[in-house]
């Protein structure tokens, strides 16, 4: 693109937009962490990484927003969607597991590109530059 406004400006957008779902997410298992941790043993996934879980969806989502160690944040996401999408999601005979599967693998492709274009100018790693 030849519109640096325009290129900044969507890379802003695309940073607040995916980081989204997880900062609420990560916020949500705060509240219902018992039922969570239910969820996650019922799949294999020791319950006591759910603190983990939390603080990687709510910091690496909040590092995303504010554009700080992007690259970083958007590869940590990227991993955690794809392994939290074959680990939740993988009965693709389901259709609805099979949705939210590819919603996962659309959420890391997304995270990659972030990963690769960078947080862009306006953000706080442009600013440490």
């Amino acid at each position: 693109m030849n519109n640096p406004a325009l290129t900044n400006l969507a890379l802003l957008a695309g940073r607040i937009l995916v980081a989204i779902p997880f900062v609420l997410g990560g916020y949500n298992k705060i509240g219902g962490f018992a039922g969570t941790q239910k969820y996650m043993e019922a799949f294999g996934v020791p319950g006591m990484l759910l603190p983990l879980v939390i603080a990687l969806e709510l910091g690496a989502g909040l590092l995303l927003i504010i554009g700080y160690q992007t690259r970083l944040a958007a590869l940590a996401l990227a991993g955690f969607t794809l392994m939290a999408g074959v680990l939740f999601h993988g009965k693709l005979s389901d259709p609805m597991q099979a949705i939210l599967f590819f919603k996962n693998v659309a959420m890391t492709g997304g995270m990659l590109a972030i990963f690769v274009a960078g947080a862009g100018a306006f953000s706080l790693d442009a600013r440490r530059r």
